[in-house]
């Protein structure tokens, strides 16, 4: 089986609150501020996601290469000690992949496409594949468990699974 293969085509689904629940939240500023701020300036969206560490947080700076067109899916990964937010620090877009648990593996990815002014927050344990910026920098701030130890699990499947194209189908 490879990547030609339609079993292994992912089909990307555009990133919403409800499409993406399974496996964590989304991260953006739409509809109805919860409040105003600073003397009515500033729309805060507030408690968009629930982090979940096992001990301590903190926000590091992931510098990705972009990626293109079709991308194969090549390498799913998951942290067992805590969930995982990325912020775009530039304006563009990028894949996200994720899996349900099958056993130890992940069952087939699904993917999504953010857009401009979208994150992610990844529920602990979660499958997903790794950074894939379709444009802009790569540059992303993440927010993640932070102490000693091991909190990667990393999983090559036997075939990749291939986007071919970030429209939603």
């Amino acid at each position: 089986m490879s990547p030609d293969d339609p079993d292994r085509r992912l089909r990307v689904r555009p990133l919403t609150r409800e499409a993406f629940a399974p496996w964590g939240d989304v991260l953006e500023a739409t509809g109805a501020p919860d409040r105003r701020i600073n003397a009515g300036r500033c729309a805060r969206y507030h408690d968009r996601a629930r982090l979940d560490f096992a001990r301590r947080g903190g926000i590091s700076v992931f510098r990705s290469q972009l990626v293109t067109l079709p991308y194969e899916v090549a390498l799913l990964e998951r942290h067992p000690r805590g969930s995982q937010a990325f912020l775009p620090m530039s304006p563009s877009r990028f894949l996200v992949i994720v899996a349900d648990a099958q056993g130890e593996a992940p069952a087939a990815p699904r993917a999504f496409l953010a857009g401009p002014g979208q994150g992610v927050n990844l529920r602990r344990d979660v499958w997903h594949g790794v950074l894939a910026p379709l444009d802009g920098e790569g540059l992303f701030a993440v927010i993640d468990e932070c102490g000693d130890g091991d909190n990667l699990v990393e999983w090559r499947p036997p075939q990749p699974w291939r986007v071919d194209r970030a429209e939603s189908a």
